[in-house]
């Protein structure tokens, strides 16, 4: 039996990638000595080259394993959700349905402070999309002082799986009814689990 489900997983890049710029905060995965080693950090695709590139602090541990050939794994996480069988049109059992992209690469070191800075740059520009309100000038004095304290890298993708569980095996009606209970979840709970957290 294969696992997970050929229905549920998604092997469209242009799919994975939507997931990979609307929702750029990454869960870096490394092992060292049988234990791993996590980070959750912003990665941005860079269309030029196909690799995603990160800063990382230098007094993060897991910094000194993000050296040239290092294997990685990245999770990008889009919306989910508790699906509840009271919206299908049929008999089902409650689930949980999810978006998410697990990508295995190696890593390349970025050791130029001028690169590094170079793809700080950019990444502040991919992520002011679409006002641009703020722009990460190049003799920006703190991202001066910064460069010091941050290790670059690029990561090059070897496997892309997508990890789509959106109810696809339901009848059209319940599908759809699956896609809009999962906007209306993550609209609706934001606002107060986030009053909850900043209380």
């Amino acid at each position: 039996m294969n696992y997970p489900p050929k229905h549920h997983q998604d092997n469209n890049i242009n799919h994975m990638l939507e997931v990979i710029k609307n929702y750029p905060l990454a869960t870096l995965i490394s092992v060292k000595n049988n234990e791993p080693l996590i980070t959750h950090l912003p990665l941005i695709y860079d269309e030029t080259t196909g690799n995603l590139i990160g800063h990382i602090d230098i007094y993060n541990p897991q910094a000194e394993l993000l050296n040239n050939d290092f294997p990685v794994t990245v999770i990008f996480s889009g919306p989910q959700c508790y699906i509840s069988p009271s919206i299908y049109t049929t008999t089902q059992l409650p689930t949980w349905n999810y978006i998410k992209v697990h990508l295995k690469g190696y890593v390349k070191s970025i050791i130029d402070p001028s690169e590094i800075k170079s793809t700080m740059i950019k990444m502040t520009e991919f992520l002011e999309k679409p006002n641009h309100n703020y722009v990460l000038e190049p003799d920006n004095p703190r991202m001066e002082r910064a460069i010091n304290y941050v290790k670059g890298f690029e990561i090059i993708i070897t496997n892309w799986e997508g990890k789509f569980k959106l109810s696809q095996d339901k009848t059209a009606k319940d599908i759809a009814n699956a896609k809009t209970q999962l906007i209306k979840s993550n609209q609706a709970s934001i606002a107060d689990f986030l009053e909850s957290v900043f209380e």
